[in-house]
């Protein structure tokens, strides 16, 4: 039954990209104006759906809160929307006197979508493919299928409506692991964006497409002995207990400096935290981490209620978080990793120096390049503290959750958020429709090359010989010449008969007859996908003539339009264009 629903998943992908490619070649030749009525109206969708599809996620995949579903679904719809509407995605998006830059859109993209956010994940992925002029195929986790099918459904329908072609956006129904690989490797993909574990998104890196890839997150936060203490706590109980702390750039590790101490652990339990003894501790612990000292999926997302019952400890009514003060960082403290729950480990360090060295080495272990946080005074302690950090971002003075999506700062806000080189990622930047186009730049000299043979200047053309011109007659055109008399008629007359007596017949040669039909249109597809003007009726002898040249843009266009490119012994191929072409069977011998 395993190796069935396998074969269905990979072919059901073959036939979403397939598809896909296809609208996406009708995509690209909308002009910004449609481009953006389709986004407008796609993101009113799945804002007036936004509820509905929040309450469908939480009750298929049982993890997080409705409510906190319900505003990262209108966080996607509408902030990620509202801030790139204007943003210009077709023709010339920049120019200046010496630099033209051109977007091109880069084809279909493979959106891998998670299940602890993914109805906000699908509909922000969904909106950045279309307004880059691109088309998306999305794998959902198998776990979330369902509610991810719900809002592509949602959001195709009002895109149709604006002239979106149906098959622009494909979901997946049976998606396995298989299936997600051919979805990653298709000939026709054109990149990737993955979300989810780092198995996955080392699989995305692997595909040999361009990808960028999000993996797990384990932020630390700072509180600095300058901090506003209430307000520090207070963000990071807000950041921590949003959506059950299912997304990834949520605190997972708070780090204390040393003077502070108490008044920090005063504020938490204030504010509805509750911290655990030693014995409960390493109850929670069990529950937590499986015995391969990975993350128990039966606690992701899940309420402090929950947790606590499952652990066999109990905790006060109301209370929002469970605290842990943890001894140390890395496989013999289960505690330290990514929990993705209302749960924190609680360091103490004395200084801004060994609180930034205990917050990289939480990140080392789990979270490399994802988000760090921190709460000061001094805005030099951020900048001391942010150049220290191996993540982007670093977020201060607000709850990391909220801060690293660009919610709550000026950064781009992304359900995508780039991990740099630190977690082998692309891009260390929050990912939006920028990333999902080609720029072109059309560049103009602005400093002459200095040359060993300079040019020397075209000699004035000859008079052609058909229109001969009297001595009497050069004499008046000639600049500055003195007035003649006139030529007359019979001088004119004379003239043009001694030209016409000595000039020798042409012959014309008989007309070739013109060639087959097919052969005339091969010709004429291979001159056309080798960027030539085809004549009809003078194909070569063979009726393929091998190009001279073939770049990347060459074979895109010759892919879109479903032709081959002819080559020969003698045809330069540029490395790019090879590796595109030849899984893509583009090119034929002329």
């Amino acid at each position: 039954m395993s190796a069935d629903k396998d074969l269905i998943s990979v072919q059901q992908a073959r036939d979403l990209v397939e598809a896909a490619h296809r609208a996406q070649a009708e995509i690209a030749r909308f002009d910004q104006a449609k481009i953006d009525r389709i986004c407008e109206a796609m993101a009113k969708g799945a804002l007036r759906e936004s509820p509905r599809v929040a309450a469908l996620a939480v009750e298929e995949t049982g993890y997080g809160i409705p409510e906190d579903k319900q505003e990262k679904n209108r966080f996607a719809a509408e902030d990620v929307w509202n801030y790139f509407k204007n943003l210009r995605t077709v023709g010339v998006v920049s120019e200046t006197k010496d630099v033209v830059e051109i977007a091109s859109p880069r084809g279909v993209v493979a959106g891998i979508i998670p299940s602890t956010n993914p109805t906000s994940t699908a509909i922000f992925k969904i909106l950045i493919a279309i307004k880059s002029r691109n088309s998306i195929v999305m794998s959902p986790h198998p776990s979330a299928a369902r509610c991810i099918n719900e809002v592509a459904k949602v959001m195709r329908d009002a895109g149709a409506k604006e002239g979106l072609p149906a098959e622009a956006i494909g979901c997946m129904s049976t998606a396995t692991i298989e299936g997600t690989e051919a979805l990653m490797k298709h000939k026709q993909t054109a990149v990737i964006l993955a979300t989810g574990g780092i198995g996955l998104v080392r699989a995305a890196y692997s595909s040999g497409k361009p990808a960028f890839g999000v993996g797990p997150g384990n932020v630390p936060v700072l509180i600095e002995r300058t901090a506003d203490v209430p307000k520090a706590v207070q963000d990071i109980l807000t950041g921590k207990c949003f959506d059950n702390g299912t997304i990834c750039a949520s605190e997972q590790a708070i780090v204390v400096d040393a003077p502070i101490e108490m008044a920090v652990r005063e504020q938490f339990k204030v504010q509805g935290a509750h911290f655990l003894n030693p014995s409960e501790a390493d109850q929670l612990a069990k529950i937590v981490a499986t015995p391969q000292r990975s993350l128990n999926p039966l606690i992701v997302g899940k309420s402090v209620e929950t947790i606590a019952k499952m652990s066999g400890i109990t905790v006060p009514p109301g209370t929002r978080c469970l605290m842990v003060d943890v001894g140390g960082v890395g496989r013999d403290f289960p505690l330290s990793m990514e929990k993705l729950s209302p749960i924190l480990a609680f360091y103490v360090e004395d200084g801004l120096e060994r609180g930034a060295a205990r917050c990289s080495e939480v990140l080392h272990y789990g979270g490399m390049g994802h988000t760090a946080g921190i709460h000061t005074r001094s805005r030099e302690a951020a900048i001391r503290y942010g150049a220290e950090m191996p993540a982007s971002p670093v977020c201060v003075n607000t709850p990391t959750t909220h801060g690293a999506i660009g919610f709550s700062t000026a950064l781009p806000p992304s359900m995508t958020l780039g991990c740099g080189s630190w977690g082998g990622n692309v891009t260390s930047d929050n990912v939006s429709p920028l990333h999902l186009m080609d720029i072109k730049r059309v560049a103009f000299e602005t400093r002459a090359v200095a040359s060993k043979r300079p040019a020397v200047a075209a000699q004035p053309a000859a008079m052609p010989p058909s229109r001969p011109v009297s001595r009497v007659a050069a004499a008046q055109q000639a600049p500055g010449a003195v007035a003649t008399p006139k030529v007359s008629r019979e001088e004119i007359a004379a003239i043009v008969d001694r030209f016409l007596a000595n000039r020798q017949p042409e012959t014309s040669p008989l007309p070739a007859p013109p060639p087959p039909a097919e052969t005339r249109q091969d010709y004429q597809r291979s001159a056309a996908a080798n960027g030539e003007s085809a004549r009809p009726g003078t194909p070569p002898e063979n009726g393929r003539k091998a190009a001279d040249f073939v770049s990347e843009d060459d074979v895109r266009r010759a892919i879109q339009k479903g032709e081959k490119i002819y080559v020969g012994p003698k045809t330069i191929i540029t490395p790019s264009a090879r590796d595109i072409g030849e899984p893509a069977e583009v090119f034929a011998k002329a």
